[in-house]
């Protein structure tokens, strides 16, 4: 099956499940504020995560350093501040472990594992370059 698929037809499933289960326990008014609390302080911590990371990002920049870690910190807060906007607990979740520095390290630190596993072919080519003016 198409991991798409099944990711867009998981997750809201999830999501409305822990939604009845919460709601179940303390009740449905109670839900639905605790869905836009964790939006609104998710989306404040999100900015200050981002002025931090902008803030790093121009001292690497005066140093003339490549601010890389500081492009991908940030693309990353924009993905959890994305989570932290969508209703449901389990995105928030995910938002959440995202911001959290020490997490979003260790996300980022697997991520370009993997994607430097992906790239690195064992695949060389030899090649000799010949020069005309050489042969003449």
């Amino acid at each position: 099956m198409n991991s798409f698929l099944l990711f867009f037809i998981g997750l809201p499933t999830l999501e409305i499940f822990l939604m009845i289960k919460i709601g179940s326990k303390v009740g449905a008014l109670n839900t639905v504020a605790l869905v836009f609390l964790t939006a609104i302080i998710g989306l404040y911590f999100a900015k200050v995560q981002g002025i931090k990371t902008i803030k790093s990002g121009m001292i690497n920049i005066y140093q003339n350093k490549l601010p890389t870690y500081e492009i991908l910190s940030g693309a990353s807060i924009a993905v959890a501040a994305l989570l932290l906007i969508t209703p449901g607990f389990f995105t928030d979740l995910i938002g959440f472990l995202i911001l959290i520095p020490f997490t979003r390290n260790i996300i980022l630190n697997i991520a370009l594992k993997s994607k430097h596993k992906k790239n690195h072919d064992d695949d060389i080519v030899e090649v000799e370059v010949v020069d005309k003016k050489d042969e003449l």
